[in-house]
């Protein structure tokens, strides 16, 4: 089991660094959000995420380690596509839909963790790492109703006016 807790706190590392880069990208995907209800769910995860380090480092505690980061490549390219998303101002479907991929990473990892602190007889930790993941499945369901009950269809009503546009001044 020793090489199953090197890796748990190889990969916890990995996930506080996630966490902790997401502190700085969240504020400006809610800043970047047309609609109310994805500025209000940005804002809401960022407090969130501010709970989530919290727990990490609990669980680092709780492993007798001292809380920290290692780099995480695959963070750092999903705020790069995030940031991309802003800087093109492809709207906010597009801002949700980079916003899931990284929940959907992190509901992998936090997946994972919380699957072997179970194995390790790590219960603190188990426990929380899965309310962690509770609350990353929440925010992916949550952007998911955002997107199917408002931006997607606002913004294809507005594709809707565009090709009407279009097509009345051909008909000229």
């Amino acid at each position: 089991m020793s090489k199953l807790r090197e890796t748990f706190l190889d990969e916890l590392a990995d996930l506080y660094d996630a966490e902790k880069q997401l502190l700085k990208a969240l504020p400006k995907m809610a800043k970047a959000a047309e609609h109310d209800e994805l500025k209000d769910a940005f804002e809401t995860h960022l407090e969130e995420t501010e709970e989530h380090v919290r727990r990490l480092e609990q669980v680092f505690k709780s492993f007798g380690s001292k809380a920290k980061g290692k780099k995480c490549k695959a963070m750092v390219g999903l705020v790069e596509e995030g940031e991309d998303v802003i800087d093109d101002e492809l709207g906010d479907a597009a801002l949700i839909c980079a916003a899931q991929k990284v929940e959907h990473y992190e509901i992998a990892s936090y997946g994972s963790l919380q699957s072997w602190a179970s194995l390790l007889e790590e219960n603190e930790a188990a426990d929380l790492l899965q309310e962690t993941l509770d609350e990353e499945k929440a925010t992916d369901e949550k952007l998911t109703q955002v997107a199917e009950n408002a931006i997607n269809i606002e913004e294809e009503q507005e594709e809707g006016e565009e090709e009407e546009t279009t097509s009345s001044r051909r008909s000229r």
